[in-house]
């Protein structure tokens, strides 16, 4: 089974009957992960797989910390053996060092896990910050929009995503800025 195999059937197993939206979710953020193909060159699969992974922390199977980036990279790294690259994308997803210092966390996450290179955490940010929770493509500023309207902008949640919202800004810009120098570098003479 390869990588993205082995990826598609773990999330859906963990995610799909507990909590279906969020699988839903997973399931748009990779697919915009595979239409960043193009970009990615050899570190597309990876991407596509830590894309559908992301959010697995969130299964009630295996939420410890309560915040869904450590839980997710710990349950990868310790009970699946998973990629060493898939891992620290899933435990840095989204700025989550921010949030990890909201939770008292930051520590524990940047001890544990290495950050990705910047160019595949950029492209992780832009294909979860540009889709929603039911699985549809969006803006970053709708996505930011709709996440602080859920949780309240003064819960965790929304005093982290108000803190990284220009990091998220700024790389949703770097890989559309990426994504368009390569289709006017393929485009023919």
């Amino acid at each position: 089974m390869g990588l993205t195999e082995w990826a598609y059937s773990l999330a859906e197993a963990m995610l799909s009957e507990p909590l279906p939206r969020r699988w839903a979710h997973s399931l748009g953020v990779a697919k915009c992960a595979r239409s960043l193909s193009p970009i990615l060159g050899d570190d597309a699969e990876l991407l596509e797989a830590a894309a559908v992974l992301h959010d697995v922390g969130y299964s009630p199977a295996i939420a410890a910390t309560g915040f869904h980036p450590l839980d997710g990279a710990r349950f990868l790294r310790d009970q699946e053996a998973a990629d060493e690259r898939v891992v620290r994308l899933v435990a840095h997803h989204s700025c989550a060092t921010l949030e990890a210092e909201e939770r008292g966390l930051r520590k524990e996450l940047e001890t544990e896990f290495q950050l990705e290179r910047p160019d595949l955490v950029d492209a992780l940010i832009y294909c979860d910050m540009t889709t929603t929770p039911d699985g549809t493509r969006t803006t970053p500023t709708e996505r930011l929009d709709e996440i602080l309207k859920r949780y309240g902008p003064e819960t965790i949640v929304g005093r982290f995503i108000q803190r990284a919202a220009p990091e998220i800004h700024a790389a949703a810009r770097r890989v559309e800025e990426r994504a368009a120098q390569a289709s006017v570098g393929s485009q023919p003479m």
